[in-house]
């Protein structure tokens, strides 16, 4: 009977105790891979929902002023939902005066070429207008096992899956790093990509950059569900403690 505890204690310890390998990210050597790298480095194209900052720059700034979104709120990214432009349904942003621009799929060159193009129609010398599109940051959510969990926004034009764990708090003791999910809503259907932090290759994923309104999520470790602990301290307790309770009931259902 001892010998039955103690192999369960030390099956136990050698099971259930969460490993180096598994909470150290980047393992491995990096690998070259010029199609990915060329490929993470394609300029984003614009999709419905996203927010863009315009801003019209030229001699005769009263005149310019009319082509502006005047709404209060600021440049930050709460304040954008109100002064930034926000791409509808049918890729559209509205200018006033100009109207409708169709801009889905664009980039933000193309963007910010289209709309010089149609502020000359307007203006006697559209060569002294200076034209500024950006993307009013990246939004998106990460949830699960996270130290920070909800919706983010970081304003760069690009954010790497790194960006979004390091701004949710990184991921917890218990959070599988080799089973993180990307979750994308695309014009094919929702769509879910799995990404391995522990691995070096990691920089080399054609999902290494992160899109706007991509749901972002952390599974846990078994361990947790098992609730055992995540040191080999806190596991060999947790045993002992079982057994003890084992223990105490054959020896009380022995003495009835």
């Amino acid at each position: 009977m001892k010998n039955f505890f103690l192999y369960i204690a030390v099956l136990s310890l050698l099971t259930s105790c969460i490993s180096t390998k598994q909470v150290t990210s980047f393992q491995g050597d990096p690998v070259s891979k010029s199609e990915i790298y060329k490929l993470n480095n394609e300029p984003y194209r614009l999709q419905v929902n996203d927010i863009l900052y315009i801003d019209i720059k030229a001699e005769n700034q009263e005149l310019v002023a009319l082509f502006k979104n005047n709404a209060s709120g600021g440049g930050s990214a709460g304040g954008l939902y109100y002064t930034g432009y926000t791409i509808d349904n049918h890729g559209n942003i509205r200018i006033p005066y100009i109207g409708e621009i169709n801009v889905l799929g664009f980039t933000e060159k193309e963007t910010r070429e289209k709309i010089e193009i149609e502020l000359g129609e307007f203006l006697k010398n559209p060569e002294t207008v200076f034209v500024t599109v950006k993307l009013g940051g990246i939004n998106f959510i990460v949830t699960g096992e996270v130290g920070s969990p909800g919706t983010k926004n970081i304003a760069q034009n690009q954010v790497s899956i790194i960006d979004a764990i390091a701004n949710s708090g990184e991921i917890s003791t218990f959070g599988d790093r080799e089973n993180v999910l990307i979750i994308r809503k695309t014009p094919d259907g929702v769509k879910k990509y799995k990404i391995n932090m522990n691995e070096m290759d990691i920089f080399e994923s054609e999902h290494f950059y992160i899109q706007p309104n991509d749901i972002i999520y952390v599974a846990p470790l078994k361990q947790k569900s098992w609730g055992i602990g995540t040191t080999g301290l806190q596991a060999f307790t947790t045993v002992v403690s079982v057994l003890s309770f084992l223990v105490t009931s054959v020896l009380l259902v022995k003495n009835l």
